[in-house]
């Protein structure tokens, strides 16, 4: 299946306090519905009158965690995007509360295949963290001195399928 036709009319709401991000994620998303919020109350209001395929959540400035928190509420999937909040304890964190995929901002230039990816694996019912750190492992070994190995090695983790 091509990746236009696994995107096409998904509907994604896009939070970030950043207009250059919003912009960016709409023009990569062209073939989606893409909504987007610049604050905590914008977000908050749209998830709670609408219904979306996948939300995107920055976690600093519009407090992306407590999105995430009502976004696992409603069942919507969520990825967190972040430039300056990437670090072990956020990873662990969007992992704890149910966040599906992590993306660094500097990875918005190919948004499109990891949404792919992830709904590719939400329709077969797998995680899209092996997957992320598959194709990203450097870099997360490089700023944050993990590897998939060692969070393979956590008991129970909640990620894995």
């Amino acid at each position: 299946m091509a990746m236009t036709d696994i995107l096409k009319d998904k509907k994604i709401l896009a939070v970030d306090d950043e207009l250059d991000v919003l912009e960016m994620v709409q023009e990569q998303l062209e073939v989606c519905a893409v909504a987007t919020a610049s604050s905590y109350e914008q977000a908050k209001e749209l998830l709670s009158k609408d219904s979306f395929d996948l939300v995107l959540l920055d976690i600093m400035g519009v407090d992306g965690f407590a999105l995430l928190e009502i976004c696992r509420e409603k069942g919507l999937p969520a990825v967190m995007l972040t430039a300056h909040a990437l670090n072990v304890d956020s990873v662990n964190k969007a992992v704890r509360l149910g966040a599906v995929s992590f993306l660094p901002k500097q990875e918005l230039a190919h948004l499109d295949t990891h949404l792919v990816e992830i709904f590719e694996g939400l329709a077969e019912g797998r995680s899209h963290w092996k997957k992320l750190f598959d194709r990203l492992g450097s870099f997360f070994k490089e700023r944050l001195g993990i590897t998939w190995e060692e969070i393979e090695k956590t008991p129970n983790p909640p990620w894995m399928y």
